[in-house]
């Protein structure tokens, strides 16, 4: 059937289809071993394991110095920013302790190659994620610790590795100096959560509200890059990174009136999807940490609003949805032309990454 009869975008069954077609393909190559079928067999394989390791070799980062990081931030931890920084020095552990399992784990690897060591199952299971280009461990069987010590992620392994090296890239940025970046790509964190309740620490030292009084509200700037940001948000923070899965967020003229939250002017509403593009990215988003009210309703998820003119909107790791949740969003839709019911049944979300 099509989706249109059920009130659904064209791209829903794009979608679908794309995600049926990658996996037939992947559940292929897993029963082959990886192989492509057209090569000269094992010796091909290993040749192409070999060429996975070099290149990981050659670029794989050293691990944060925690111990000067440690000295550097203990004077910092008592002033204002000091939530962000215990944020930050738990990223750069739980950073350390994923390059050195890839760093072990590879030249463990190439041991076994040359002969030198045993070939463990766990050396067997990564020379198959190599094969097939997948993120060793992904495999719930594998005994490889890569996925067990990363992020959440449907890349592949080749697409995960570059966003490690762009998340390292963002920890020595800010670990530089440990000064908190005015805006946070916070698809780059482990734990993104753990960024958020920091923000709200911040806030409640800030104003004097208990912490267990506030609540996050979002607000879509009408910056489209995190260079545009100068200035730190007031009674909150602002990210950046983000994606829309089955809509978009309007711009220029489609965008409405400007309006202003707390010293940041935002724009846009909720709008429908252009047709094949399955994610849409979304612009810098103001946290804005505000007092609970009376009104609201407190669930499982947040708190919600029942407001006609906000779409509660969740916000996933990635398009897997369901355990990766982290947080929820309020995202304003035009009520003269939509309703919350239109965008939560066409399963709107904020996603913190693609697949690709």
């Amino acid at each position: 059937e099509s989706p249109l009869l059920f009130g659904m975008h064209p791209n829903a069954e794009i979608g679908f289809r794309t995600n049926s077609t990658e996996k037939l393909f992947f559940d292929i190559l897993a029963m082959g071993g990886g192989s492509d079928g057209a090569g000269s067999g094992e010796g091909s394989q290993r040749n192409a394991v070999r060429e996975t390791m070099t290149y990981i070799q050659e670029r794989l980062p050293e691990e944060f110095e925690m111990v000067s990081l440690s000295l550097k931030a203990k004077p910092l931890l008592e002033g204002p920013a000091g939530p962000y920084i215990v944020v930050a020095l738990q990223e750069c552990s739980r950073m350390n302790a994923l390059i050195s399992e890839i760093r072990k784990s590879i030249s463990d690897l190439d041991k076994g190659l040359k002969g030198q060591l045993n070939m463990s199952q766990a050396m067997e299971d990564l020379v198959s994620a190599f094969n097939m280009n997948q993120w060793p461990g992904r495999d719930p069987f594998s005994k490889c610790m890569w996925e067990k010590l990363a992020w959440p992620s449907q890349k592949n392994l080749s697409s995960q590795f570059s966003d490690m090296l762009l998340r390292v890239d963002q920890l020595a940025k800010w670990t530089e100096e440990l000064e908190t970046p005015k805006s946070i790509w916070l698809p780059g964190l482990f734990n993104p959560s753990s960024y958020l309740t920091a923000a709200q620490q911040v806030t409640a030292r800030d104003t004097g509200v208990a912490l267990d009084k506030m609540t996050i509200e979002t607000h879509f700037t009408n910056m489209w890059d995190a260079s545009d940001v100068k200035d730190y948000a007031k009674d909150g923070t602002y990210i950046q990174g983000l994606y829309l899965e089955g809509a978009r967020w309007s711009q220029g003229e489609g965008a409405g009136d400007a309006y202003e939250v707390s010293g940041t002017i935002c724009s846009g509403y909720l709008c429908n999807s252009k047709l094949k593009e399955l994610m849409s990215p979304a612009p810098v988003i103001y946290i804005k940490i505000v007092p609970i009210q009376q009104h609201w309703e407190a669930s499982s998820v947040g708190f919600l609003r029942h407001d006609p003119q906000i779409y509660e909107c969740p916000v996933y790791t990635t398009s897997f949805r369901g355990p990766t949740y982290v947080f929820m969003a309020t995202l304003r839709i035009d009520d003269s032309a939509s309703t919350v019911a239109k965008w939560t049944l066409l399963g709107v979300a904020l996603l913190l990454q693609t697949n690709d």
